[in-house]
């Protein structure tokens, strides 16, 4: 039997909001979700919202975005085999950015320091993990995002530390709106002028 050849590498497309947000696609369904619910109603800790934009290289906003995000809850504890965490916690949600104007908003609590990967290593300051997908992006974009209000442990944070120049550490930083504790604004580039920092993982 002769091998198949290889499929082409495809960007994209519109089915990313159908497979993934099938809501927000205006496909009928359950009107809840998988990914919605981030933190769950008995999570500890301050409730807060994140608001912001996904921007390309000419400065618009990108209408078809989704963004999946990773995080611990306010103890510094990822959901997972073996972890204690509030009953209903995942730490883990997704969102899409409007098809009107391209912003975002996450609601979740504020989450904790977070051990290092290893025995010794520095904590990390408190963080959400995001991952960024839209129609033109090959690979789905790696980031994070940290807290402006957590001043100490974001000058010890080991993957921050990784980033050479420091004014590139300011595209992970959210900013604590003056008015409203609980509100933080985040905008995500992704080329350009102050773009976005992105990981390979």
């Amino acid at each position: 039997m002769r091998p198949l050849k290889e499929t082409p590498s495809q960007t994209a497309g519109p089915y990313v909001h159908i497979g993934l947000m099938p809501g927000a696609a205006g496909v009928a369904g359950d009107a809840h979700e998988l990914g919605h619910d981030i933190a769950g109603p008995d999570a500890e800790g301050p409730r807060i919202r994140i608001e912001g934009r996904v921007i390309d290289g000419t400065g618009t906003p990108v209408r078809d975005a989704v963004i999946e995000v990773w995080q611990a809850n306010a103890a510094g504890i990822h959901a997972g085999p073996g972890a204690t965490v509030e009953p209903g916690f995942r730490g883990w949600g997704r969102v899409a950015t409007d098809p009107a104007s391209g912003g975002f908003a996450i609601d979740t609590v504020k989450p904790g320091a977070v051990p290092g990967p290893g025995p010794g290593e520095r904590m990390q300051a408190p963080h959400l993990s995001l991952w960024i997908v839209a129609r033109g992006i090959n690979l789905g974009l790696h980031t994070r995002l940290y807290f402006d209000d957590e001043p100490e442990a974001n000058a010890a944070d080991p993957v921050l530390s990784l980033i050479e120049w420091e004014t590139r550490r300011a595209t992970l930083i959210a900013a604590r709106a003056p008015d409203n504790d609980a509100l933080y604004r985040f905008d995500i580039r992704l080329q350009g002028a102050d773009e976005t920092v992105f990981f390979e993982v």
